[in-house]
């Protein structure tokens, strides 16, 4: 909650109060959480009621201190505060009322309208961003899908994950670098050279990245029959990797297909990368990485195979190297993390990567911890503090997880072309003379797969649904983008330059400040996206703000009929207007951050 003024007064004036009510507490606990503006700052809540106010501080932990009731307590606090705010002009804005165990903090609607509209008028899409990040670099590993293999929905959620954070870090001044970890070495590559060379003629004439698939799925159908076709499958790797021409060009091959197959699925959801550094991009810097490992003392032998012993940390051993010598998917890692801290010094690092993959980053990160204590590191220098696994829950589908061994995938391509397809049809049924219906539906059919990723938390399993993904009601992305359209339309029905507000008086209702309350705290709502790696932060205070402006835009006035946002009344529809641009510029960079366009018609 860094730099929220209207916190940081209520605590400066609440923190007055307490030294007023128990002078002796202040002198005998001067360290007391209450009596430290900063820390109390930090309980302030937001209550779930917005009609209790815009700030809440639970009173129970003082409770217990003090001994005393927290409602008897709450009720002599709130008349200190008041009397505190009567004496300064400066805090008249301020009020304070006892609910119970929590003293509750209310700011005047004018106010933080006068505060909130002049502050989005003035930086229009750059409200929210900040320098906080500046000089630092992020490292940002996401996406990462295998070559050869069709862009299945189960990469979705790394990718759009991902992305939000790139662009919530990029936002608040970092420089975020996207580097896609590509799937495109390892023993599948020598499986599918001996698919392609046996099958291959048959089932490449297709779309080639479904012909391989096809055939990596054929070969392992065919291998439950034929255990020889694993020795093959060994043995055309062992000669890629030692960089024989014929399967080193079959490589090359699958993975430019690949490539060209994902820029198209990347193109659709508005996703972009730095770098395309896959596993094979750190062959050449295994042997380096090993050396050091040695040299640290760190790696020992186990039946043949190197590891690093990590028995002592209640983790497995882990697996460097094979009894052939053939590096392994932790070794690549530890390589990538050594090459990156090199080469971009970062100030974090981010691993979007399935919770799957926990034990595995763990490991690859106490290995790391391990060397740089070896190494006597200094301090400033390690970079465990700063590797984080950003991890998160399953895309299932039919409550199955996806396995392209067995062919059950989903593809990604399909479930965006079917969404586009919908949102069209539901165009041309409601407003056949948009515009441009084509751009329409696409922006709302992509914005309706990636809103249903990002609005379930990242921890949390997603059981793909195809109605849930593609409804156009309810908490939806499509629900967000009528909403964004919906205020266009104001913009352009008001038809002339919204003048800046001379008279905030006229905010004076419930329902215009929970609006304005929320337009104040996006800033805040991009902190927390970022100090949590949640995307889902922005999405659900995007629902928020678009049901409370709709509370607005349908209010009734004593007579019952619609309260009008544009009306006769010139100062009145003017300052309503700007609350309408505000909230409109808020709810399109909120969806940019989360990568979703926002059509101005719909």
């Amino acid at each position: 909650m860094t730099g929220d003024r209207y916190g940081s007064e209520i605590a400066r004036v609440t923190v007055k109060a307490f030294r007023h009510l128990f002078p002796d507490l202040a002198r005998s606990l001067p360290d007391l959480y209450i009596f430290h503006t900063d820390l109390l700052y930090e309980r302030l809540e937001t209550p779930k009621n917005p009609e209790m106010g815009n700030y809440a501080l639970p009173l129970f932990d003082l409770a217990k201190i003090t001994r005393k009731n927290p409602a008897e307590i709450n009720s002599e606090l709130t008349v200190v505060q008041n009397n505190v705010v009567r004496k300064d002009e400066n805090l008249a804005h301020l009020s304070f009322e006892a609910v119970g165990g929590f003293n509750n903090a209310r700011v005047s609607t004018a106010k933080l309208a006068e505060s909130v509209l002049k502050d989005i008028a003035k930086k229009a899409d750059d409200y929210g961003s900040s320098d906080e990040g500046s000089g630092k670099n992020i490292v940002i590993d996401f996406s990462s899908p295998n070559i050869a293999k069709p862009f299945g929905v189960g990469h979705l959620r790394s990718t759009a994950i991902g992305a939000s954070l790139y662009r919530v870090f990029e936002k608040l001044g970092y420089k975020p670098i996207g580097i896609n970890h590509l799937g495109d070495w390892g023993t599948q590559f020598g499986k599918l050279i001996v698919a392609y060379r046996l099958w291959g003629s048959e089932m490449m004439n297709k779309d080639p990245i479904t012909g391989l698939y096809d055939l990596y799925v054929k070969f392992h159908k065919e291998e439950e029959n034929d255990p020889s076709l694993s020795d093959k499958a060994r043995e055309a790797f062992k000669a890629l990797e030692d960089g024989q021409q014929e399967e080193a060009e079959l490589w090359k091959e699958f993975r430019d297909l690949s490539l060209q197959s994902f820029m198209q699925i990347y193109d659709l959801l508005n996703v972009r990368f730095d770098y395309y550094h896959g596993e094979s991009f750190y062959n050449d810097k295994m042997d380096i990485t090993m050396d050091r490992l040695k040299k640290a003392g760190l790696i020992m032998e186990s039946e043949g195979a190197q590891v690093v012993d990590l028995e002592q940390y209640d983790l497995p051993p882990c697996l460097l190297a094979k009894a052939d010598g053939a590096t392994l998917y932790a070794t690549r890692d530890i390589a990538g993390i050594l090459y990156r801290w090199q080469e971009f010094r970062f100030h974090k690092a981010l691993y979007v990567v399935g919770s799957a993959q926990r034990d595995h980053f763990k490991q690859v990160f106490k290995v790391i911890e391990l060397l740089e204590e070896a190494e006597g590191t200094p301090p400033e220098e390690r970079i465990r503090s700063r590797l984080h696994h950003v991890e998160f829950g399953w895309i299932k589908f039919q409550d199955k997880a996806m396995s392209t061994r067995m062919g059950n995938i989903i593809i990604l391509e399909d479930v965006l072309a079917k969404a586009t397809r919908l949102a069209r049809e539901m165009i041309v049924a409601k407003n056949p003379n948009l515009s441009d219906i084509d751009g329409t539906a696409e922006m709302i059919g992509v914005g309706a797969v990636i809103f249903a990723d990002l609005s379930t938390r990242k921890h949390i399993d997603v059981n793909f649904d195809w109605d849930a993904v593609l409804t156009f009601e309810g908490e939806t992305g499509p629900y967000l983008q009528y909403t964004h359209a919906r205020l266009c339309s104001l913009v352009r029905h008001y038809a002339r330059e919204i003048p800046p507000v001379s008279d905030f008086s006229c905010f004076d209702r419930q329902e215009e400040n929970r609006v304005l309350d929320l337009l104040y705290r996006f800033p805040q709502i991009i902190l927390e996206a970022a100090e949590t790696y949640e995307p889902y932060v922005i999405s659900s205070y995007l629902l928020n703000l678009g049901a409370a402006f709709n509370k607005v835009y349908q209010r009734k006035d004593d007579a019952g009929r619609i309260d009008k946002i544009i009306s006769d009344d010139i100062n009145l529809t003017a300052a309503r207007m700007a609350l309408v641009n505000a909230v409109r510029v808020v709810i399109r960079e909120g969806l940019r951050l989360m990568g979703i366009e926002a059509p101005e018609e719909m």
